[in-house]
């Protein structure tokens, strides 16, 4: 809901109702055939993708591995 206020207040500056906005939405999507934006997931990004390669190379040389001791093992 609190997505749907602040949407509400953007459009109402703009002087549109969100009513209106959604509908120009719908017309813009049908006039490009699709989301008149592009979608992207930050995961995929060039430099995400790269650091991602870079720890599984490390990985996979057993460079700079640290365990973890992710649960407590009883001694308390």
């Amino acid at each position: 809901m609190a997505d749907k206020k602040q949407a509400a207040e953007i459009f109402d500056s703009l002087g549109l109702n969100l009513s209106t906005a959604i509908n120009i939405f719908i017309k813009k999507s049908i006039a490009e055939g699709g989301l008149p934006f592009e979608v992207k997931d930050p995961f995929y990004s060039e430099v995400n993708q790269a650091e991602l390669e870079r720890r599984f190379k490390k990985v996979a040389h057993n460079q700079n591995l640290h365990s973890h001791h992710l649960l407590d093992n009883g001694d308390q």
